[in-house]
């Protein structure tokens, strides 16, 4: 039985390519810590993790113990997770006895930490978060030394795994007097911490961004989110590797990554529009000739932003279709007149590739002045998400 209007397709295909380029970045030796945060970045944490284990990969971060949740419930056995953001209370307890790794970034969850431990009777594993300029959540050099002294005081409690920072705009290389400084001071903190620590540290810098636009940031291991998923972080940091690494070649050719999600629904329903005519709601939108318009059960809360009424497309049988009128809250209209004999159940790609037409997911950010990552995290998680080959 058909329930939902619209469903997301992962190519697993396309994940393979862009590991096997992103693992060229990286190089051999650092780890491939996939992120998961923001229900995988939209695509769906209880379907994309599983697939992502199907290509070989073996390390995720969460943001929180919410989705740390979903993460363990679908991991395998030889699967490691890490909370990089929020826990507290009884849910250190449960990252204990579960085996999932999470950050301190100051003392009183230290304390936590090796209290719920004691409580568990088994060691938390932790990764110290310092601060290096980001100026949000980590340890200041002057609170390192008290930290490091408490995690020696109870080395039954506390299994000190990592040292980690988070870089402030590495996605720009304007950045750079603000991120190089920073990389400077981590280098400082993570030795002072690897000669405290009694068992070899994992220190971890780098976000997509900084992969390709700080390479120095590459250390024992990478946090890999946006750029798993098929999309640059930015326009500059495509342009920047592409033009540094292809030296005269097309950059839309010979773009290396793919994205792996696809988001199609159906034609719900036709209507013949004379011209003259408005259509949907209030007058957005009046019809200059005699038109077919074609009613798609997405909408606003489907996560097809109201910013896209009248600017937005989608595909009908390999054409785009512009949206008219203001995008509703379940659905939308759009003009499938160039599209000849559509009919109702036609497939409608609102992202993704149909026959030799796409849309991008830059093509929803653009028009509707949003940055990528806030169109894939406001799709849904209650659109269905399967894998595809």
């Amino acid at each position: 039985m058909i329930t939902h209007s619209s469903c997301v397709e992962l190519s697993r295909s396309a994940y393979r390519r862009n590991l096997r380029f992103l693992r060229q970045v990286i190089g051999p030796t650092a780890r491939f810590s996939s992120v998961v945060k923001g229900n995988a970045y939209g695509h769906g944490i209880d379907v994309f993790l599983p697939m992502a284990e199907s290509c070989g990969v073996r390390h995720f971060s969460v943001f929180s113990v919410e989705e740390a949740l979903i993460a363990d419930r679908c991991r395998g056995p030889q699967t490691d997770l890490l909370v990089l953001g929020f826990i507290g209370g009884d849910a250190l307890e449960w990252a204990i006895e579960r085996d999932v790794a999470f950050c301190v970034f100051d003392h009183e969850r230290l304390a936590g930490a090796a209290a719920a431990a004691l409580r568990v009777g088994r060691p938390a594993r932790i990764h110290l978060e310092t601060e290096t300029g980001m100026n949000r959540t980590g340890l200041a050099d002057e609170e390192l030394p008290a930290v490091l002294d408490f995690i020696r005081e109870h080395p039954q409690q506390l299994r000190l795994e990592g040292v980690f920072t988070h870089l402030a705009g590495a996605e720009s290389v304007a950045n750079y007097y603000r991120v190089a400084p920073q990389l400077q001071v981590f280098a400082g903190q993570a030795e002072l911490v690897r000669q405290r620590a009694p068992e070899p540290l994992v220190r971890h810098a780098a976000c997509s961004a900084a992969l390709f636009n700080y390479p120095d940031s590459i250390l024992d291991m990478v946090r890999v989110g946006i750029a798993q998923y098929g999309y640059w972080p930015t326009q500059e940091t495509r342009i920047h590797y592409l033009t540094r690494f292809q030296p005269g070649a097309s950059a839309h050719l010979h773009d290396p990554l793919r994205s792996i999600l696809r988001w199609r629904s159906l034609v719900m329903g036709l209507k013949r529009i004379k011209r003259g005519e408005f259509v949907g709601y209030g007058t957005a939108y009046q019809a200059m000739r005699n038109q077919t318009v074609a009613a798609v059960p997405v909408g606003y809360y489907h996560g097809f932003s109201r910013r896209l009424s009248n600017l937005g497309h989608v595909l009908v049988r390999g054409r785009r279709a512009p949206v008219v009128g203001y995008v509703n809250m379940n659905m939308m209209m759009v003009d499938v007149t160039d599209s000849a004999g559509v009919e109702i159940g036609d497939e409608v790609v609102i992202i993704g590739q149909q026959k030799r037409a796409r849309i991008t997911v830059r093509a929803f950010s653009d028009l509707a002045n949003l940055v990528n990552y806030e169109i894939l995290v406001h799709i849904p998680a209650t659109i269905p998400r399967v894998v595809v080959e």
